[in-house]
């Protein structure tokens, strides 16, 4: 049985790497891998050509459904991990870290379009062998997955959208600041990155030192291949095309948005229940941009609750 709350576990280990005198990358591994296994999570890798592809996947298979989780823009596999506790003893997870993301290869020339990302997914999916899945994605991801499952759609068995970008009919706070060449997604000098929390997350989890130091350095790192993804998504989105596309989606979708998100307007999840047959909508108070990491038990029950009451239709 996997414990299903670690952070006094969490704490206890950081105190005990802290006494051993440590450096702040051995506990961030060490912590950061802890909170992996809690979740019955180990990582993994795969090559495609010139690219390595990095992801999580579940310590022990089972003979559940496969969930195939894609994190949003600047994001990356561990975003993941704390829903993935909920569901890992009756799924097989899968947590991509995406091209251009987390440990995967940050090529600046691969192509990062929406629809080019759709095709990355596909052939990281095809080379593990994953044919059918349930499949879910948060903002960035959240738009790719929509866009995946209008694709392929003998391969999606439900989608969930958190958070979705893709439709931006509602102006959020992000567009005024992405205007006015401040945009709180890139960090660029230290600081930047707890900012980046703030405007993103209304419910931030507890995150121990020394690790919001680490990811700070991480991301400080990524900002010339994060302003490139960012570049190919705002410059490259024809929402009219978007909308087109994900009107063809045949396979049953739910959409979950935290009501105080900063990055993408709430209002917009009522325009992809207008586009995409059958859609659901569920909007969680007092949550941002990340209901996954925000509320984690609670998005894990909606996807639990969606995909039985499916499985039950199917039949």
């Amino acid at each position: 049985m996997l414990q299903k709350s670690p952070y006094t576990a969490v704490l206890l280990l950081l105190s005990f790497l802290l006494l051993s005198a440590c450096s702040r990358q051995d506990i961030y591994q060490k912590a950061i891998g802890f909170e992996r296994s809690s979740a019955g999570l180990e990582t993994a890798s795969i090559t495609l050509g010139e690219l390595d592809i990095a992801y999580l996947r579940n310590i022990e298979m089972n003979s559940g459904d496969t969930i195939v989780m894609v994190h949003g823009f600047g994001a990356n596999k561990d975003n993941w991990t704390r829903m993935a506790r909920e569901l890992t003893d009756k799924f097989n997870v899968y947590a991509i870290d995406l091209p251009g993301h987390g440990e995967s290869s940050k090529p600046l020339d691969l192509g990062y379009r929406l629809d080019q990302q759709v095709v990355h997914l596909a052939r990281i999916l095809q080379a593990l062998d994953i044919a059918e899945m349930h499949m879910m994605g948060n903002s960035m991801g959240g738009a790719i997955t929509a866009l995946y499952a209008a694709t392929y759609p003998e391969q999606i068995k439900t989608a969930v959208l958190f958070d979705p970008a893709g439709i931006l009919k509602y102006e959020s706070e992000l567009f005024g600041r992405v205007v006015a060449d401040d945009n709180p997604l890139i960090p660029s000098k230290p600081g930047d990155f707890e900012r980046l929390m703030d405007f993103a997350l209304e419910k931030k989890p507890f995150i121990p030192w020394p690790i919001p130091g680490v990811l700070e350095e991480k991301a400080l790192a990524n900002e010339t291949i994060n302003k490139v993804i960012f570049a190919a998504i705002r410059d490259a989105n024809v929402e009219s095309d978007f909308r087109t596309i994900i009107a063809r989606i045949e396979d049953p979708v739910l959409i979950v948005w935290g009501k105080e998100d900063r990055v993408i307007n709430y209002r917009n999840g009522d325009v992809f229940v207008s586009i995409i047959p059958d859609a659901q909508l569920k909007i969680l108070d007092g949550v941002g941009h990340v209901p996954m990491i925000e509320a984690p038990e609670e998005s894990a029950r909606l996807f639990l609750e969606f995909a039985k009451s499916h499985a039950l239709k199917a039949e």
